[in-house]
């Protein structure tokens, strides 16, 4: 996962200087987009570390091959890089980064008909909003478990692959990208009932699958 390259800042000297690596860590992501746009090249590495890997994660549950899923996932950083001075903090940054991502797939998708193939990670929700949350199976130090457990994720993973398009793409912003049924709404452009309907289909169509899969209620 090739780092995007970040032209220089014109204006670096008109930003107020952040000297200690922490306090980039404690901006929020608009204020670190704000700074970027004003020549803070520190804020966008901080917005780039915080960010990469659930986005990189995101287009390589879409993308099955690994060069091209690595490809638009760059694009989508240019593209926060070339927009950065166009930003307005209207959305939340995360919502406006997964629906760049969401639009870059559906373009790629409806131009060379690429078949999904989705592996999934569940991400902890502090907003807690889907229907049903899942609940990974706690993990022991034994052959027999880990067998099982390998089992159960090569079960989700093809489980998801049969989701309908609609439930897939609910199903990763909420667990992947960790965006509200509010903010998946926005990024899909669809109402806040119709995610929410979404989702839940998406969790019970799961359940379902594993249960005839496994044998036993995962989810």
């Amino acid at each position: 996962m090739k780092q995007p390259l970040v032209p220089n800042a014109n204006n670096a000297e008109s930003v107020q200087n952040i000297t200690d690596s922490g306090d980039y860590q404690q901006q929020t992501d608009t204020i670190l987009m704000q700074q970027y746009a004003s020549g803070d090249l520190r804020a966008f590495e901080t917005l780039y570390n915080r960010h990469k890997g659930g986005l990189y994660r995101y287009f390589m549950r879409h993308i099955p091959e690994s060069s091209l899923a690595e490809d638009l996932y760059q694009e989508i950083w240019n593209k926060v890089i070339v927009q950065a001075n166009h930003y307005k903090p209207e959305a939340k940054f995360t919502t406006w980064l997964y629906t760049l991502a969401h639009n870059k797939l559906v373009d790629h998708v409806r131009h060379l008909s690429v078949v999904n193939k989705v592996v999934v990670r569940s991400h902890y929700d502090e907003e807690s909003e889907s229907p049903i949350e899942l609940n990974p199976q706690p993990i022991h130090n034994d052959p027999e478990s880990e067998l099982s457990s390998a089992r159960v994720a090569a079960s989700l993973q093809l489980c998801i692959a049969q989701l309908p398009q609609a439930q897939k793409d609910s199903f990763l912003l909420k667990e992947e990208a960790g965006l509200s049924v509010k903010e998946i709404a926005m990024v899909l452009n669809t109402s806040f009932e119709a995610s929410k309907s979404r989702l839940r289909y998406a969790y019970e169509n799961l359940r379902q699958c594993l249960q005839v899969k496994t044998g036993r209620a995962i989810l």
